[in-house]
């Protein structure tokens, strides 16, 4: 699995919320998986996002196209926006009493 991490900041977030909500690259239908959007608790004006794709050149295809978007969009929807792709080597989860312990 690779993940598409991107991060940019956004002068209003309800604007930026908008446009991602529209689905201006069709995620679905460009093999995303799954995603996720966090920002830090101390900066609401950065956006840190997660996509999860099958295949490299998935992951890569839509890089570039999200690129053309924020470039279309400016500085007034996103700006200071970056990415990197990753691949997936280990992922777990825990759900059980035992992992809500403090060691």
């Amino acid at each position: 699995m690779y993940v598409l991490n991107y991060w940019h900041m956004v002068p209003d977030y309800d604007a930026w919320k908008t446009v991602f909500d529209s689905d201006p690259l069709g995620r679905e239908a460009s093999g995303v998986r799954r995603l996720s959007i966090e920002r830090p608790i101390d900066d609401e004006h950065q956006v840190i996002g997660e996509l999860e794709f099958d295949s490299l050149g998935e992951a890569e295809t839509f890089a570039g196209r999200l690129q053309e978007v924020w470039k279309n969009v400016g500085d007034s929807v996103v700006s200071g926006a970056g990415s990197r792709i990753t691949e997936v080597l280990v992922q777990q989860e825990f759900r059980g009493e035992a992992s809500r312990r403090v060691a």
